[in-house]
């Protein structure tokens, strides 16, 4: 106590106390390797002596223990006195290390100052040594430049007579060469323009050019007009290649003038006045171009370079000249312009485009890209191969269209005759579909597309898509403009009538329900259409479909699988061919929508036929006396009638759309969701019911569930695996049915807080609705009061149990 107390005494003065950051007071404890408990600022001075000395018997090691204090404290003021030397003999020594490297320092900077010195006086040194060589170097430059100047000059000078007297003899082949030179070294002389002498001669070489130029076509037109020049085709060709040193624009008036030259007679023999001119004679046109090609090269081909490509520019020149000629002379004669007249002309137009592209581009195209509109059940890509080995994609070739574009404006004429082929089409598939045997094994429209039977694809939907591929392959070819909007259209309005006069009239007239088409192309009306055919049903005067009907219906909705993929297809295909600025203009969807429909609609007169069938099943559970029942025994007769009728219906509808598996899936879905409600409020009408009635019924309800789990594969020898979603739709419903029937074996005197609770645990979606039926099964009499009771207790249990979920 006496040494901490002096140490006090000597530390008496003003203290400073610095405070740090946690961060920095753990990293200054990691570097020192921890600290004494007695630096914490948690130190507590008296927990640590109970801790030393927890007894009074520990006491007597009290002068030990200050001893060991006093040794400790001792030892660490000999470590401060001595770190406090060391820190002071350190600071001298920094001191003198400072001072030695100033010295350094300057010492380095009177070295550097010397150094520039030196290099400054070297670079005079040099600068004068190659002060001489410079200017001999920039002499010989000047010389070599000078040399160079009149070496041109002197070929300037003399090239200008050597081409003037070369021209004059019209030696064309030894003046390409000395051409070009001088006008390369016209070229280094671009420079010189203000010496008077040099542009003298600029002018003299220009003048020998305009010359040329002049005397070539000359001899050009001297020896093609008959005249008698004597300029030989030899001396021709050789002044081709003067040509091409010459001005472009010469080339370009040459060219222009030869090819006007060669198309004259054509220009006459065709014009509009001639009877040869019309569109009925369209084919002599092109025949004259192969007989002309054919003589040019024959005859004149050899004067002209091949890279000029003559006969190429010739029959380019000759399209341009049709079209425009074409298009005046139907402007003027339009009221003569009819269908079979127009395609006569375009046919033939496009053989000749083909021609010419095979000719001048070299590639032979195997023909348009075919409508893939060919599925498992149909194959209809083979039937137009035959004709069509000559057929070019109008976009992959820049001769197709060249003269065909003038019959655009009348494509609308060929757009009607499609339509009216497509009506003629379409009454026959009508007639065939009000036959006895449409869509069955009639002929023609409503003949099935292949052999497969019962629920294949009628043929006439084939037939119809087959045209339709005629007819985008032709239009395609045709144009990529707005008839093909118009053809579009035209598509849609058969489809749509197909939808309604051909399959809707395949469907059998009796039944438990029909709808129309009318109803069923709006998307909205689905609803109350599901509800007319429920009402349709309770009519005692409805009957089941027979095997036969049953077949008619599975065609149509095959027919309709195929004719909503095709449909996708085929819009797939216009857009690809029309113009990509009118591609965002078709569109094929309410079409697709409405086979969509079209096959929802007979997969609903499926589920009601079948539906109809076990009605009187439910009917027999609502009239048997539950009350009454004494031991549970096997399945009811009415579980046992409802399973015969599904093994008597499953499997053919089943194997009719062996073809459209998923939308059999939806026929069994579309079942459960229907027929198992329709189980459920059979079994609210079950009442009253007693305990044994409701273990009966629990039993017939497990038995059905079961047969129901098993329904797409049931009457199969193949055993699959039922869909997920199926599964898990009538799992959900019939547990809904199992926990009903389990409530009302429930008990309720003496605890209805605990059956309520029970309720809304088993059924948690119920309704109070659903509530009081259950009640009415279980039989006793409640009072008004206890009802409200039990209302009020129901209500409270669900709104806790959904507060409860929501959070």
């Amino acid at each position: 106590m006496d040494s901490s107390e002096n140490l006090d005494d000597k530390d008496s003065g003003p203290e400073v106390q610095m405070n740090f950051p946690s961060s920095v007071m753990s990293r200054i404890e990691e570097l020192m390797g921890g600290t004494e408990q007695f630096d914490s600022d948690e130190f507590d001075a008296v927990a640590y002596i109970n801790r030393v000395f927890p007894t009074e018997q520990s006491l007597s090691g009290v002068e030990t223990a200050a001893a060991r204090c006093e040794f400790r404290l001792a030892s660490v003021q000999h470590d401060i006195q001595r770190l406090v030397r060391e820190q002071a003999a350190q600071r001298d020594a920094g001191q003198a290390a400072l001072l030695e490297a100033q010295r350094c320092i300057g010492e380095l900077a009177l070295q550097v100052t010397e150094i520039n010195k030196k290099a400054e006086r070297s670079e005079s040194m040099v600068r004068e040594i190659t002060a001489e060589i410079k200017q001999l170097d920039c002499a010989k430059w000047n010389l070599t430049a000078a040399i160079t100047a009149l070496n041109h000059l002197h070929m300037l000078t003399g090239g200008a007579a050597t081409l003037r007297g070369l021209a004059q003899r019209r030696q064309y082949k030894e003046l390409v060469l000395p051409l070009q030179a001088i006008m390369e070294v016209l070229q280094h002389f671009e420079s010189y323009r203000d010496i008077r002498e040099l542009n003298a001669l600029r002018d003299e070489v220009h003048s020998i050019r305009a010359q040329l130029a002049t005397q070539i076509l000359a001899d050009f037109k001297d020896a093609f007009t008959g005249s008698k020049s004597g300029v030989s085709q030899r001396t021709l060709a050789e002044a081709c290649g003067v040509v091409d040193a010459l001005d472009p624009k010469v080339k370009k008036e040459l060219l222009n003038w030869f090819i006007s030259m060669q198309l004259q007679e054509y220009q006459h023999l065709f014009s509009a006045e001639q009877e040869c001119a019309w569109l009925s004679h369209i084919e002599r046109r092109y025949a004259w171009l192969k007989k002309h090609l054919l003589s040019f090269e024959e005859s004149l081909a050899s004067v002209f370079p091949h890279p000029w490509l003559l006969s190429e520019r010739i029959a380019r020149q000759f399209c341009k000249i049709t079209r425009t000629e074409l298009t005046n002379i139907m402007s003027s004669r339009r009221n003569e312009v009819d269908v079979k007249l127009l395609l006569y002309a375009i046919q033939k137009t496009y053989n000749f485009e083909v021609l010419l592209h095979k000719r001048f581009v070299g590639t032979d195209f195997t023909g348009i890209e075919n409508l893939d509109t060919t599925t498992e059940k149909v194959n209809i890509g083979d039937d137009l191969k035959e004709g069509q080995s000559d057929e070019v994609a109008a976009s992959g070739s820049p001769w197709v269209g060249l003269i065909g574009g003038c019959f655009e404006p009348y494509l609308s004429l060929y757009i009607t005759s499609l339509d009216t082929s497509l009506r003629s089409l379409m009454d026959t598939f009508i007639q065939d579909a009000k036959s006895t045997d449409a869509g069955i094994g009639g002929t023609s429209g409503g003949a099935i597309a292949n052999s497969g039977g019962s629920g294949a694809v009628i043929a006439s939907c084939a037939d119809l898509f087959l045209f339709y591929k005629k007819c985008l392959v032709q239009c395609a070819r045709l144009t990529t403009g707005e008839p093909m909007l118009e053809l579009a259209g035209v598509f849609q309005k058969y489809l749509r009538e197909y939808a309604s006069s051909v399959l809707q009239a395949a469907l059998p007239r009796t039944g438990p329900s029909q709808l129309t088409l009318g109803a069923l192309s709006s998307a909205t009306n689905m609803p109350s259409l599901v509800t007319n055919l429920h009402t349709l049903l309770r009519d005692d005067t409805a009957t089941r479909y027979t095997k036969q009907e049953i077949a008619k219906i599975t065609s149509v909705i095959t027919t309709s699988e195929y004719c909503l993929e095709t449909t996708i297809h085929l819009e797939q295909k216009l857009k690809e061919k029309v113009a990509a600025s009118l591609a965002d203009k078709i569109d094929l969807v309410p079409e697709q929508d409405l086979f969509h429909k079209m096959i929802s609609n007979c997969i609903q007169l499926l589920v009601q036929d079948l539906e109809l069938a076990c009605e009187p099943a439910l009917q027999a559970m609502t009239k048997i006396s539950w009350l009454h029942f004494d031991n549970v025994g096997d399945q009811s007769s009415y579980v046992t009638q409802i399973i015969m009728h599904l093994k008597n219906a499953i499997p053919n509808l089943r194997d009719n759309l062996a073809s459209s598996r998923k939308y059999f899936t939806q026929f069994c879905i579309r079942f459960a969701n229907s027929f198992i409600p329709k189980f459920i409020q059979n079994i609210y009408k079950c009442k009253p019911i007693s305990t044994v009635g409701s273990e009966q019924l629990l039993l017939d309800t497990h038995m059905l569930k079961t047969a129901l789990l098993e329904l797409p594969s049931i009457g199969s020898e193949v055993k699959r695996q039922a869909p997920a979603t199926y599964t898990k739709v009538v799992i959900k419903l019939m547990t809904k049915a199992e926990m009903i029937l389990k409530l009302v074996m429930a008990p309720l005197d003496g605890n209805l807080e605990g059956f309520v609770a029970q309720f809304v645990q088993l059924l948690p979606e119920s309704t109070l609705a659903e509530f009081h039926k259950v009640l009415d099964m279980k039989g006793p009499k409640l009072s008004k009061m206890q009802m409200s009771s039990l209302d009020a207790l129901f209500k409270d249990t669900t709104k806790s149990v959904n507060n409860e979920v929501n959070k």
